[in-house]
């Protein structure tokens, strides 16, 4: 299994900080969410870190035990 890490409103989306998914290539674990969390998680401004390293990647394969994270932009003043 693979964990999917959302922060900040992504989180709210998700119903929880975190949910343990099938490893296996990022389009296939992103199509077995729900419509709508997927397609927020797609959105470009939208950043990803695989095991705590910032990538760009969006054509990932999540191996055992991988911790991917979506951190959603912020805003502020």
């Amino acid at each position: 299994m693979a964990r999917l890490l959302f922060l900040g409103k992504l989180a709210d989306l998700a119903g929880g900080a975190e949910r343990e998914v099938a490893a296996g290539p990022l389009d296939q674990v992103l199509a077995a969410l729900e419509p709508d969390l997927a397609l927020a998680l797609l959105d470009e401004r939208v950043r990803t870190a695989l095991n705590g390293e910032l990538v760009g990647e969006r054509a990932l394969v999540l191996g055992e035990d991988d911790e991917l994270a979506f951190l959603p932009p912020v805003s502020g003043g």
